[in-house]
This record gives C-alpha cells, sequence and structure tokens, in this order.
C-alpha cells in the first residue's frame, strides 16, 4: 500500500495511491501519526476507506500535498553512504557517519522550492528514506539488534536532500583544536583541524523535499534492489540504484539506535545517487538550481516520483 499527506481545506487528510496518477483521500481524523503508531490495527480502517472512495479517486495533480510524515520527531541523514565516494574519502569512519535535519526543512511534492540567491549555489541529492514504525510490540526503539531492525521499518519513501556548497563554505572552520597532550604528561596540546557544520547547508527551510508517497514495507521486498533517477528539466542527472549503498538500512538503523532513540515516524535519509546516467547527465552537483531554476524530479522504483519546481528569489 502508498500511503501519503495532503492538505484538504486547511486538515490533514490520508490519500492512499489508487494507481499511478491517481488517489482516494480518507475521511478526516486519520493522520500519518496514527497509522504509523498501529499500523497493525489501523491498516483494516485504511482499507476499508479506500474501498468505500474507490470510485471517487482523485488524480494526483490536483491534490495539495505535505511532507507524508508533517512533522517527524527526527530526520537522520547517512553521510557519504554510496561506494561512489570510496575514491574520494581521504579517511573516515568505518560505521554511519550521520547529521540531522530539522523537521521545517521537509517540502511536500509539488510544492515550489524558494530559493534566495544569496544562498549560493544549490544542487539536489535524491534518496531513499526510511520510515520508522512502532517495532514489534511497542519495543523502544533503542540498541536494537540488526537481526531486529528491520522490524521498525513502516515503510519507505523519497527526499532531496538538498544541499549548498556554498553556505558549507561559509560555516567551515579552520581552528587550533585543543586536545590533551598525547604523551600522558600534564597540559595541553594544539592540532590543526577543519570542521563544518550543517545547519544552514542542509537544514535551510525547504531543502527536504519528501514524498508524495510512502511505500508500506511489505510493498519493498528488498531495499537494496531499487532504481533511483534524478532529472532536471526533463534530462537525466543520475541514475543509481539502493545496492550501491555502503551501509546497509538495518546496519543504519541499529547502529543509529545505539546513539538515538528511533521514534514511530522518525525518518532516515540513507545517503544520494550519485553515480552518473549512462546516458552521460554529469553529476548531481552540476546541477545548481539557484541559477538553472526549473523543476527537480526524483523516482525511486517501487514508490513513485517526487518533482518541485524552483523558484529563486
Amino acid at each position: 500500500m502508498k500511503l501519503g499527506t495532503v492538505s484538504v481545506d486547511g486538515e490533514q487528510r490520508i490519500a492512499v495511491a489508487a494507481d499511478a496518477g491517481h488517489a482516494v483521500v480518507l475521511y478526516p481524523g486519520l493522520t500519518m501519526a496514527d497509522l504509523i503508531e498501529d499500523w497493525g490495527a489501523a491498516r483494516a480502517e485504511v482499507e476499508r476507506g479506500f474501498e468505500d472512495g474507490a470510485g471517487e479517486a482523485v488524480p494526483v495533480a490536483f491534490l495539495t500535498w505535505l511532507p507524508p510524515v508533517p512533522r517527524p520527531g527526527k530526520v537522520i541523514c547517512v553521510a557519504l553512504n554510496n561506494s561512489a565516494n570510496a575514491s574520494r574519502i581521504m579517511s573516515g569512519p568505518a560505521h554511519p557517519a550521520t547529521f540531522n535535519k530539522p523537521a521545517t526543512s521537509l517540502l511536500g511534492h509539488n510544492r515550489p522550492i524558494r530559493l534566495k540567491k544569496e544562498w549560493g549555489r544549490v544542487h539536489p541529492e535524491p534518496e531513499l528514506a526510511v520510515v520508522i514504525g512502532a517495532g514489534p510490540a511497542g519495543a523502544p526503539g533503542a540498541d536494537i539488534s540488526r537481526d531486529d531492525a528491520m522490524s521498525y521499518v513502516f515503510g519507505y519513501t523519497i527526499i532531496n536532500d538538498l544541499t549548498s556548497p556554498t553556505m558549507r563554505a561559509e560555516d567551515t572552520f579552520h581552528y587550533r583544536a585543543i586536545h590533551p597532550r598525547q604523551d600522558g604528561a600534564e597540559g595541553i596540546e594544539y592540532a590543526d583541524t577543519w570542521v563544518t557544520y550543517s545547519g544552514r547547508y542542509k537544514g535551510t527551510d525547504g531543502f527536504g523535499p519528501i514524498g508524495p508517497w510512502i511505500a508500506t514495507a511489505d510493498e519493498i521486498p528488498d531495499p537494496h534492489a531499487l532504481t533511483v533517477t534524478c532529472v532536471h528539466e526533463r534530462r537525466v542527472v543520475t541514475e543509481d540504484s539502493t545496492r550501491n549503498l555502503t551501509h546497509k538500512v538495518a546496519d543504519v538503523i541499529s547502529f543509529m539506535s545505539g546513539y538515538q532513540t528511533l521514534e514511530p515516524g522518525d525518518i532516515i535519509a540513507m545517503g544520494t545517487a550519485l553515480q552518473a546516467s549512462p546516458a552521460g547527465g554529469g553529476a548531481v552537483q552540476n546541477v545548481n538550481l539557484t541559477t538553472l531554476g526549473g523543476r527537480i524530479e526524483v523516482t525511486i522504483s517501487g514508490i513513485g516520483t517526487l518533482s518541485n519546481p524552483v523558484q529563486t528569489r
């Protein structure tokens, strides 16, 4: 089943995919948070609502889309998680490295990405995203074993992790870090280091287009066998496969749950599809949305297409 969240007269409603171009909008009072918290009980209610409204399916283009989880507790993003990065990483951890996006960065399908010229270069990053569910018997999402990790997956969606290299450069420090002396003696020593904080260049409002659909976990038997395609103005920019993710879904869930409790509705963005298009589309870094504008689309097989127009102000 594919589920989304739309706005009808200012109220959140659940949309259920009827086919590639149509959806059934369910009655008021049921939210995505309700479904994720107790999908086992809610699924039958959703199926009844879908059957009741099947004759009134509406074109998805007519709907006002919200992020499928409108206010997730956290959006965890896995950095440099594609085998295409291996030759570029001079040093780094063997485990997943992450950063968080705020809920205010999320943007629904077909909603305009509004970019300010002073933000500089902004490029797309197409990614598979995991929506965390309630877990078996409501077990807390802390210290999850790898064997149990997939039972915490409610479903999968699409996220476009917009990034501004301009703001990244502006927010990078080259400084002398203070450490205890390595020889064990009293005192301190300094080490030259570089550090960048992602608050602006990854977390600015609108830097997280997401949706429109969540494909429930049963719809995606193998999340590492999906094709990810990014298209800008009908030109294929990248076409990749989730098999190229360095750290797999279960690994990331298990690892991160040792540090941050994963709660129903949390989202994990698994990392950017980076392989260049076979047709010679170049690379996502070459698509400067601030200057090019246009429409950016991300398609993941089995889930759907996330599409957003770009407006520069």
